[in-house]
């Protein structure tokens, strides 16, 4: 199968593409290897036996030309961070979307599958229950409640404790420019792909682990922030209290999920959560960094947070599950892997720096009134 993948030189593009050869599909890799994520161009990791095109996603003319010789897509090019960039999120990952029916539809391309990235940011806070009133969705929390260091989340209603559960797929309620963009082009590859017959499949990915993850994003990858003080002999800090829950999966798991909807007719127009399947808490992860790296020194809770994060989130994979995927690997391999793989980029003494700079300059990073 002729199979073009866009963002092909990021990190599940990549990995996703080396299975793709393997498997000896012949791959078209479109990226415009551009920074934050790669910092210094054409990254060595390109898949080889992969034709590679630098350009621009939103370039017409050029994805045009791609599409035109093409059975399959995988749409991995996006714009990323939680930065408020707000326009560019749409830009990027909105219009690439639209621009890309746009040309199967004119062109009356014959495309057999076409996979979009989406992830878990579509769910914003996700799914709680409320004892007294049932299942909620809470919307951000304000910045005011989180500079009483309030973190957890109480019930729209009544104000009352709520348990977190598990989102399924049918939760949507982004909260940030970033999953605002995704879920606006989960929505658009979908029906569109419903409406004019070009089989689509949109992948809500939660937070991917392994190596190949940029070290340059400002905001995202708690892996690679825990990974890259420890390396450096820091400590990492610790936003809230440290208890905010995550759903980390390993990139090799996403991989094969990947691979599986491409030729799995059950999984057209449909969204599917990619996820690890257990919450861990952030401090937790931060213990499985240290110990990988034989550190002393514990990740601090220092009153900080970051405005806009989600408190909890882990999503509900068994509609993935269904098909017959599972996750294979846990947290520790994907530690593990990373850490073997981070010593290995240039360049990393000022990294975490210029992203704490960047977080505080754009009011990001924000402290608690009373922490002493």
């Amino acid at each position: 199968m002729r199979i073009l993948v866009t963002g092909g030189a990021g990190f599940i593009g990549s990995h996703t593409c080396d299975q793709l050869v393997a498997r000896g599909h012949e791959v078209t890799v479109l990226d415009a290897v551009t920074a934050p994520v790669h910092r210094g161009g054409r990254p060595m990791y390109v898949t080889p036996g992969a034709d590679l095109y630098i350009g621009d996603v939103r370039n017409r003319d050029l994805l045009a030309n791609l599409l035109r010789r093409t059975d399959a897509v995988y749409h991995f090019a996006a714009y990323q961070d939680y930065l408020p960039d707000f326009s560019r999120f749409t830009d990027v990952n909105v219009t690439s979307v639209a621009a890309l029916y746009e040309i199967a539809v004119a062109e009356r391309l014959d495309l057999q599958r076409v996979v979009v990235a989406s992830s878990q940011a579509a769910a914003g806070e996700g799914l709680y229950r409320c004892p007294e009133h049932g299942e909620q969705l809470p919307t951000m929390r304000p910045d005011e409640v989180l500079r009483a260091g309030r973190w957890d989340i109480g019930c729209p209603v009544c104000d009352g404790s709520m348990t977190v559960c598990r989102t399924p797929e049918r939760v949507a309620n982004p909260q940030n420019a970033y999953g605002m963009s995704k879920h606006a082009s989960e929505v658009l590859a979908l029906n569109l792909g419903r409406r004019y017959g070009i089989p689509t499949t949109a992948m809500r990915y939660s937070i991917v682990q392994g190596p190949r993850q940029s070290v340059y994003n400002a905001y995202s990858g708690a892996c690679r922030i825990f990974s890259l003080h420890y390396l450096l002999g820091s400590a990492p800090t610790l936003y809230e209290d440290g208890q905010s829950l995550r759903d980390y999966v390993n990139i090799h798991d996403v991989v094969d999920a990947n691979l599986l909807v491409l030729e799995d007719d059950r999984a057209v127009g449909r969204v599917f959560n990619v996820g690890g399947g257990t919450a861990y808490t952030t401090e937790q992860l931060a213990e499985i960094v240290r110990k990988r790296f034989g550190s002393e020194q514990r990740a601090r809770v220092t009153g900080e947070y970051r405005f806009g994060d989600t408190r909890h989130i882990c999503s509900d994979i068994d509609a993935l599950k269904q098909l017959g995927w599972r996750p294979q690997r846990t947290p520790e391999d994907s530690v593990a892997e990373y850490a073997a793989w981070l010593p290995t980029m240039p360049d990393l003494d000022d990294v975490l720096a210029e992203a704490d700079a960047a977080m505080r300059s754009l009011g990001v990073v924000r402290s608690v009134r009373s922490h002493g």
